[in-house]
């Protein structure tokens, strides 16, 4: 494939600028946006959360508001749509941090600024360095996972789970500075940076010799038209999406007009050699790990491992938990070493093989995103039509609100479903194979050694979606 063009089609430097077309620049420096869909999400988290609550332990998962929302319609739209569209959209409009940031900002609206000053109420602390990574979110996600059994079918967990998540970042809050919880500690975060690499939706700075010319940052420090980036970046000067929660802060407070919201080739921050870690290439295996633990859980043949993902005993939930973390921790980091290893004897390069381990990671990441969306036709082309009867009746009190709460279960398009998720991870795993050479190029100085060095790897992705293809369509 042509370097420098991703699939050998499409320039990796081709840019669209959204925020060219003025009602779209508009939009996006109003302090409404994103307040408006955030209040929106505040109703409807609201109503979840009251489902969950009156439909405690006995309301039916697919009859409850709170479980097919979150687990059935919010979770289907993350993997499908708002992470590989629109980056990190969700975290745009997250209803969660919510409460926390107003209390910080002691503002819902206008901007608390005042050259000089914090603008923030609270302790105003530093997260500490040596958490300032995603390892945290890596364990409170698989963490939460543990419970997958619980959250997707008894309206109490999910209820639980939420006001735990909305309570944690509170305090979290009032003690760190801007959205620290959001950046390390929200177990949904971790994933959405990771896989926002592979987004089609971009926030950069248009020009960089004007921000490098322009000493007063109001990106960074606020203004009274924003805040300083609340996600504690330099907006002038981050190049891949991980850690940019896309809250237009800094389209709103740039003096010069010098922000640009832009379409571009998919997964193109997935070749930035800038920050990569450890902890991202465990957070990229983890995410393929789970998403092959949940369908042989939840959609394969097995019922024994359903049974004990829904604790139906001690015993065997133990054993859940013990076979889901020793896989995603120890088992196939450990599969996916031999073949990082093969790579740096077939390449024949004295690069340290952590370097090596770490660079090919990202080249999973669009096969594992593709995992979690074929999973996700599993979920919602069968159990879609519930959502019908929940929007009539969310609290199950016997509501008919828009005359569809005894809308008949009805699968749609399961006859094409295996197809479906055949042709999307065959799209992964082209795409992985494109990233893979091109980060063996990177990693290896002499082309020859580059190529040979791709070959396990390619073999690693392969394999990988053989298996994902016999588990998920025989």
């Amino acid at each position: 494939m042509r370097e420098g063009y991703v699939l050998g089609l499409i320039p990796e430097t081709w840019r669209f600028e959204l925020t060219r077309f003025p009602w779209v620049r508009r939009l996006l420096k109003s302090r409404w946006m994103p307040l408006a869909l955030i209040l929106f999400n505040v109703f409807l988290f609201t109503v979840i959360l009251m489902a969950g609550f009156f439909g405690g332990l006995t309301s039916p998962g697919n009859y409850n508001f709170g479980i097919m929302i979150v687990w059935i319609l919010w979770w289907v739209l993350l993997m499908t749509v708002l992470v590989p569209v629109l980056s990190r959209f969700w975290c745009t409009m997250c209803p969660l941090p919510f409460l926390g940031e107003w209390l910080q900002r002691l503002r819902l609206f206008s901007v608390r600024y005042e050259r000089g000053r914090n603008p923030y109420f609270g302790l105003n602390k530093r997260w500490p360095r040596s958490l300032s990574n995603m390892w945290l979110m890596n364990i409170l996600f698989l963490a939460t996972t543990f419970a997958s059994g619980f959250f997707t079918v008894r309206p109490a967990a999910t209820f639980v789970l939420l006001a735990a998540i909305i309570a944690l970042s509170v305090v979290l809050s009032l003690i760190y500075r801007a959205r620290t919880f959001c950046l390390y500690v929200c177990p949904v975060s971790g994933f959405q940076g990771l896989y926002s690499n592979f987004a089609l939706t971009e926030v950069r700075v248009k020009d960089p010799e004007i921000c490098a010319r322009h000493k007063q940052k109001g990106c960074v420090v606020g203004n009274e038209r924003g805040y300083g980036c609340p996600w504690l970046l330099l907006p002038y000067a981050f190049r891949r999406n991980t850690y940019c929660g896309m809250c237009f802060e800094c389209l709103k407070t740039c003096e010069y007009d010098n922000m640009a919201v832009n379409l571009r080739p998919p997964g193109v921050d997935l070749l930035v050699d800038e920050k990569r870690g450890l902890d991202e290439a465990y957070k990229a295996l983890i995410m393929l790990g789970i998403a092959i633990v949940f369908f042989v859980t939840f959609q394969g043949p097995w019922g024994t491992l359903k049974d004990w993902a829904n604790a139906a005993t001690l015993s065997g939930y133990l054993t859940f938990i013990g076979l889901h973390a020793s896989w995603n921790l120890l088992v196939l980091p450990a599969i996916f070493l031999l073949f990082v290893w093969g790579a740096r004897r077939a390449a024949r390069q004295s690069v340290p093989l952590k370097k090596v381990y770490v660079n090919f990671s990202y080249a999973t990441v669009p096969l594992g995103l593709a995992a979690w969306i074929a999973f996700s036709l599993g979920i919602i082309l069968p159990n879609g039509s519930y959502l019908l009867h929940v929007l009539s009746d969310p609290f199950a009190w016997g509501w008919n609100l828009f005359g569809t709460a005894h809308f008949p279960w009805t699968p749609v398009l399961t006859g094409l479903m295996p197809y479906l998720m055949i042709l999307t991870l065959l799209i992964g795993l082209l795409f992985s194979i494109d990233i893979a050479l091109k980060i063996a190029r990177q990693t290896f100085a002499e082309p020859e050694a580059a190529v040979r060095g791709a070959f396990p790897i390619l073999g690693f992705l392969g394999a990988t979606t053989l298996g994902l293809l016999w588990l998920f369509v025989g």
